[in-house]
Protein backbone atom coordinates (compact mmCIF):
# COMPACT_ATOMS: atom_id res chain seq x y z
CA UNK A 1 0.00 0.00 0.00
CA UNK A 2 1.15 3.54 -1.12
CA UNK A 3 2.61 5.39 2.07
CA UNK A 4 2.03 9.63 2.04
CA UNK A 5 4.45 11.89 0.40
CA UNK A 6 6.82 14.04 1.95
CA UNK A 7 5.77 17.23 3.38
CA UNK A 8 7.36 18.91 0.97
CA UNK A 9 7.08 17.81 -2.64
CA UNK A 10 9.80 18.29 -5.40
CA UNK A 11 9.97 21.24 -7.02
CA UNK A 12 7.82 21.17 -10.20
CA UNK A 13 5.66 18.24 -8.75
CA UNK A 14 2.09 20.41 -8.26
CA UNK A 15 2.07 20.92 -11.90
CA UNK A 16 2.55 17.49 -13.57
CA UNK A 17 -0.07 14.49 -13.60
CA UNK A 18 1.05 11.69 -12.01
CA UNK A 19 -0.50 8.14 -14.17
CA UNK A 20 -2.02 5.73 -12.47
CA UNK A 21 -0.71 2.20 -13.64
CA UNK A 22 -0.83 -1.40 -12.21
CA UNK A 23 2.31 -0.30 -9.91
CA UNK A 24 0.56 2.49 -8.55
CA UNK A 25 0.68 6.48 -9.05
CA UNK A 26 3.88 6.81 -11.64
CA UNK A 27 6.55 9.53 -10.38
CA UNK A 28 6.90 10.17 -14.83
CA UNK A 29 4.80 13.06 -15.42
CA UNK A 30 1.47 12.31 -17.96
CA UNK A 31 2.40 15.08 -20.20
CA UNK A 32 -0.78 14.06 -23.04
CA UNK A 33 -2.50 17.32 -23.90
CA UNK A 34 -5.79 15.86 -24.07
CA UNK A 35 -8.83 17.11 -22.17
CA UNK A 36 -9.91 15.12 -19.36
CA UNK A 37 -13.42 13.12 -19.47
CA UNK A 38 -14.27 13.19 -16.03
CA UNK A 39 -12.51 15.02 -13.17
CA UNK A 40 -13.28 15.82 -9.36
CA UNK A 41 -11.54 17.86 -6.72
CA UNK A 42 -11.80 18.50 -3.42
CA UNK A 43 -10.02 20.45 -0.75
CA UNK A 44 -7.16 19.11 1.88
CA UNK A 45 -6.13 21.12 4.60
CA UNK A 46 -3.48 19.63 7.58
CA UNK A 47 -4.12 15.83 5.99
CA UNK A 48 -8.46 16.61 6.48
CA UNK A 49 -10.57 16.36 4.03
CA UNK A 50 -14.94 16.94 4.13
CA UNK A 51 -17.14 14.32 2.70
CA UNK A 52 -13.83 12.54 0.99
CA UNK A 53 -15.66 9.28 -0.07
CA UNK A 54 -18.84 11.16 -1.56
CA UNK A 55 -16.46 12.69 -3.76
CA UNK A 56 -15.39 9.32 -4.57
CA UNK A 57 -18.40 7.91 -5.25
CA UNK A 58 -19.39 11.00 -7.27
CA UNK A 59 -15.78 10.06 -9.51
CA UNK A 60 -17.06 6.58 -9.96
CA UNK A 61 -20.36 7.27 -10.72
CA UNK A 62 -19.46 9.81 -13.68
CA UNK A 63 -16.89 7.63 -14.90
CA UNK A 64 -19.46 4.77 -15.38
CA UNK A 65 -21.48 7.08 -17.52
CA UNK A 66 -18.46 8.83 -19.11
CA UNK A 67 -15.53 6.12 -19.85
CA UNK A 68 -17.37 2.81 -18.81
CA UNK A 69 -13.84 0.81 -20.17
CA UNK A 70 -12.57 1.93 -17.16
CA UNK A 71 -12.98 -1.17 -14.64
CA UNK A 72 -14.43 0.01 -11.44
CA UNK A 73 -12.24 -2.09 -9.50
CA UNK A 74 -9.67 -0.40 -11.03
CA UNK A 75 -11.13 3.16 -10.59
CA UNK A 76 -11.24 1.92 -6.85
CA UNK A 77 -7.49 0.79 -6.35
CA UNK A 78 -6.74 4.24 -8.11
CA UNK A 79 -8.42 6.39 -5.50
CA UNK A 80 -7.03 4.40 -2.56
CA UNK A 81 -3.53 5.20 -3.84
CA UNK A 82 -4.67 8.57 -3.94
CA UNK A 83 -5.78 8.70 -0.45
CA UNK A 84 -2.93 7.52 0.63
CA UNK A 85 -0.96 9.99 -1.70
CA UNK A 86 -2.53 13.19 0.01
CA UNK A 87 0.21 14.82 2.13
CA UNK A 88 -0.16 15.75 5.52
CA UNK A 89 0.54 19.25 5.85
CA UNK A 90 -0.39 22.59 4.19
CA UNK A 91 -3.99 23.05 1.76
CA UNK A 92 -4.04 20.98 -0.98
CA UNK A 93 -6.60 21.19 -4.15
CA UNK A 94 -5.92 17.76 -5.70
CA UNK A 95 -7.63 17.15 -9.07
CA UNK A 96 -8.74 13.08 -10.01
CA UNK A 97 -8.89 12.57 -14.09
CA UNK A 98 -10.57 9.86 -15.78
CA UNK A 99 -9.17 10.02 -19.65
CA UNK A 100 -11.55 8.17 -22.34
CA UNK A 101 -10.11 7.19 -25.81
CA UNK A 102 -8.15 3.61 -26.89
CA UNK A 103 -5.93 3.94 -23.96
CA UNK A 104 -8.48 4.91 -20.67
CA UNK A 105 -6.30 5.77 -17.76
CA UNK A 106 -6.54 7.77 -14.67
CA UNK A 107 -4.42 10.31 -13.57
CA UNK A 108 -4.03 12.54 -10.24
CA UNK A 109 -2.88 16.42 -10.57
CA UNK A 110 -1.62 17.18 -7.01
CA UNK A 111 -2.49 21.26 -7.46
CA UNK A 112 -1.78 23.45 -3.91
CA UNK A 113 -4.70 25.36 -3.43
CA UNK A 114 -5.57 28.74 -4.07
CA UNK A 115 -5.65 31.60 -2.24
CA UNK A 116 -9.28 31.97 -0.54
CA UNK A 117 -11.71 33.85 -2.83
CA UNK A 118 -13.56 36.85 -1.58
CA UNK A 119 -16.52 35.88 0.65
CA UNK A 120 -19.29 36.89 -1.10
CA UNK A 121 -19.57 36.87 -5.44
CA UNK A 122 -20.70 38.73 -8.27
CA UNK A 123 -23.24 36.31 -10.65
CA UNK A 124 -22.89 37.44 -14.46
CA UNK A 125 -26.43 36.76 -16.42
CA UNK A 126 -25.25 35.81 -19.55
CA UNK A 127 -27.49 36.54 -22.68
CA UNK A 128 -27.32 32.47 -24.02
CA UNK A 129 -28.27 29.40 -22.11
CA UNK A 130 -26.91 26.73 -20.56
CA UNK A 131 -24.04 25.70 -23.21
CA UNK A 132 -22.83 22.23 -21.32
CA UNK A 133 -22.95 18.65 -23.17
CA UNK A 134 -22.85 16.62 -20.33
CA UNK A 135 -24.44 18.94 -17.70
CA UNK A 136 -24.46 16.04 -15.00
CA UNK A 137 -20.75 15.00 -15.30
CA UNK A 138 -17.85 17.21 -14.25
CA UNK A 139 -15.05 17.06 -16.68
CA UNK A 140 -16.33 16.96 -20.23
CA UNK A 141 -17.49 20.76 -20.46
CA UNK A 142 -14.49 22.26 -18.44
CA UNK A 143 -13.57 24.57 -21.32
CA UNK A 144 -16.86 26.15 -22.19
CA UNK A 145 -17.20 26.37 -18.36
CA UNK A 146 -13.80 28.56 -18.32
CA UNK A 147 -14.92 30.49 -20.92
CA UNK A 148 -17.99 31.71 -19.38
CA UNK A 149 -16.02 32.41 -15.80
CA UNK A 150 -13.51 34.21 -18.44
CA UNK A 151 -16.15 36.33 -19.94
CA UNK A 152 -17.78 36.89 -15.99
CA UNK A 153 -14.39 38.45 -15.09
CA UNK A 154 -14.58 40.78 -18.09
CA UNK A 155 -17.33 42.78 -16.82
CA UNK A 156 -16.52 42.33 -13.37
CA UNK A 157 -18.36 39.70 -12.18
CA UNK A 158 -16.69 36.15 -10.25
CA UNK A 159 -18.41 33.59 -12.20
CA UNK A 160 -21.33 33.16 -14.83
CA UNK A 161 -24.92 31.56 -13.93
CA UNK A 162 -26.57 28.99 -15.77
CA UNK A 163 -29.56 28.96 -16.79
CA UNK A 164 -32.34 26.96 -19.65
CA UNK A 165 -33.34 28.27 -22.66
CA UNK A 166 -36.70 28.73 -20.48
CA UNK A 167 -35.28 30.90 -18.24
CA UNK A 168 -35.15 28.35 -15.69
CA UNK A 169 -31.64 28.69 -13.19
CA UNK A 170 -29.94 26.23 -12.71
CA UNK A 171 -26.57 26.69 -11.31
CA UNK A 172 -23.25 28.70 -12.02
CA UNK A 173 -20.31 27.45 -14.03
CA UNK A 174 -18.24 26.49 -11.38
CA UNK A 175 -20.49 26.64 -7.98
CA UNK A 176 -23.79 25.38 -6.56
CA UNK A 177 -26.35 27.41 -6.38
CA UNK A 178 -28.86 27.71 -3.13
CA UNK A 179 -31.92 30.54 -2.33
CA UNK A 180 -33.94 31.41 0.22
CA UNK A 181 -37.47 32.12 0.28
CA UNK A 182 -38.26 33.38 4.05
CA UNK A 183 -36.73 30.90 6.47
CA UNK A 184 -37.17 28.07 4.47
CA UNK A 185 -33.97 26.69 2.03
CA UNK A 186 -34.40 25.73 -1.33
CA UNK A 187 -32.71 23.97 -3.80
CA UNK A 188 -32.87 23.06 -7.76
CA UNK A 189 -35.74 20.32 -8.35
CA UNK A 190 -34.47 17.17 -8.73
CA UNK A 191 -34.35 17.06 -12.32
CA UNK A 192 -33.04 19.76 -13.44
CA UNK A 193 -30.15 19.34 -15.28
CA UNK A 194 -27.31 20.13 -12.52
CA UNK A 195 -24.16 18.72 -11.30
CA UNK A 196 -24.64 16.47 -7.88
CA UNK A 197 -22.92 19.02 -5.73
CA UNK A 198 -21.42 17.53 -2.36
CA UNK A 199 -21.26 20.68 -0.58
CA UNK A 200 -24.88 21.21 -1.69
CA UNK A 201 -25.45 17.30 -0.05
CA UNK A 202 -23.73 18.93 2.86
CA UNK A 203 -25.58 21.71 3.71
CA UNK A 204 -28.78 19.92 2.99
CA UNK A 205 -28.00 17.50 6.01
CA UNK A 206 -27.17 20.87 8.40
CA UNK A 207 -30.69 22.26 7.29
CA UNK A 208 -31.59 18.73 8.57
CA UNK A 209 -30.29 19.21 11.96
CA UNK A 210 -31.00 22.46 12.13
CA UNK A 211 -34.46 21.74 11.97
CA UNK A 212 -34.47 24.69 8.63
CA UNK A 213 -37.23 24.08 5.92
CA UNK A 214 -36.13 22.63 2.59
CA UNK A 215 -37.88 22.45 -0.86
CA UNK A 216 -36.92 21.85 -4.31
CA UNK A 217 -38.30 23.81 -6.72
CA UNK A 218 -37.33 26.02 -10.08
CA UNK A 219 -36.68 30.25 -10.30
CA UNK A 220 -36.47 31.67 -12.87
CA UNK A 221 -34.22 34.64 -13.91
CA UNK A 222 -36.53 37.30 -13.35
CA UNK A 223 -37.54 36.51 -10.02
CA UNK A 224 -34.07 35.07 -8.25
CA UNK A 225 -32.44 38.78 -8.13
CA UNK A 226 -35.43 38.93 -5.53
CA UNK A 227 -34.30 36.90 -3.62
CA UNK A 228 -31.20 35.62 -0.73
CA UNK A 229 -28.76 33.43 -2.71
CA UNK A 230 -25.51 31.33 -1.83
CA UNK A 231 -23.20 29.67 -4.26
CA UNK A 232 -21.43 26.51 -2.69
CA UNK A 233 -18.33 24.56 -4.15
CA UNK A 234 -15.55 22.25 -2.27
CA UNK A 235 -12.70 24.88 -2.78
CA UNK A 236 -14.43 28.12 -1.20
CA UNK A 237 -17.42 26.44 0.59
CA UNK A 238 -20.66 29.07 1.00
CA UNK A 239 -20.33 32.31 -0.54
CA UNK A 240 -23.12 34.90 -0.49
CA UNK A 241 -24.35 35.93 -3.66
CA UNK A 242 -23.41 40.35 -3.35
CA UNK A 243 -24.27 41.54 -7.02
CA UNK A 244 -25.95 40.24 -10.19
CA UNK A 245 -24.53 41.35 -13.39
CA UNK A 246 -26.34 41.42 -16.47
CA UNK A 247 -25.16 40.91 -20.00
CA UNK A 248 -24.30 44.77 -20.57
CA UNK A 249 -22.34 44.63 -17.48
CA UNK A 250 -24.81 46.70 -15.24
CA UNK A 251 -24.35 45.36 -11.46
CA UNK A 252 -27.32 45.42 -9.30
CA UNK A 253 -27.10 44.80 -5.19
CA UNK A 254 -28.08 41.07 -4.13
CA UNK A 255 -30.17 40.85 -1.59
CA UNK A 256 -27.53 39.35 1.50
CA UNK A 257 -28.35 38.76 5.47
CA UNK A 258 -26.95 37.83 8.16
CA UNK A 259 -27.28 34.24 8.78
CA UNK A 260 -25.29 33.61 6.16
CA UNK A 261 -21.87 33.95 8.27
CA UNK A 262 -23.31 31.39 10.86
CA UNK A 263 -24.11 29.02 8.20
CA UNK A 264 -20.68 29.70 6.52
CA UNK A 265 -18.78 28.70 9.61
CA UNK A 266 -21.15 25.31 10.17
CA UNK A 267 -20.51 24.90 6.59
CA UNK A 268 -16.46 25.01 7.06
CA UNK A 269 -16.06 23.40 10.26
CA UNK A 270 -18.49 20.44 10.00
CA UNK A 271 -17.46 16.90 9.51
CA UNK A 272 -14.24 17.47 8.40
CA UNK A 273 -12.35 14.27 8.33
CA UNK A 274 -8.99 12.83 8.39
CA UNK A 275 -7.96 12.04 4.08
CA UNK A 276 -7.23 8.24 5.25
CA UNK A 277 -10.82 7.88 5.72
CA UNK A 278 -12.05 5.15 3.69
CA UNK A 279 -13.74 6.13 -0.17
CA UNK A 280 -16.47 3.39 0.45
CA UNK A 281 -17.29 4.23 4.15
CA UNK A 282 -20.14 6.62 4.74
CA UNK A 283 -19.16 9.60 6.13
CA UNK A 284 -19.71 10.13 10.10
CA UNK A 285 -21.56 13.13 11.01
Amino acid sequence: MLTAPPIALPAGRAEERLVWTRAGLSAAPDRRPDDPAVVDSWLVGEGRVRDLALHGRRFLHACAAAVPELPAAEIRRFLDAVRHWLPPRGRWFPRIEAYAGAEPRLALWPRPAPEPGPAEVALWIPPEPDPRLWPAVKGPDLRVLAGLRERARAVGADDALLHDQGGTVLETAHSALVWWRGGTLCLPDADLPVLPSITRDHLERLAGCWRCPVRRERVSLAELPELEAWTLNALHGLRPVRAWTDADGRSTPAKVSARAAEWQRAVRHRAVLPALHLWGEPCAH
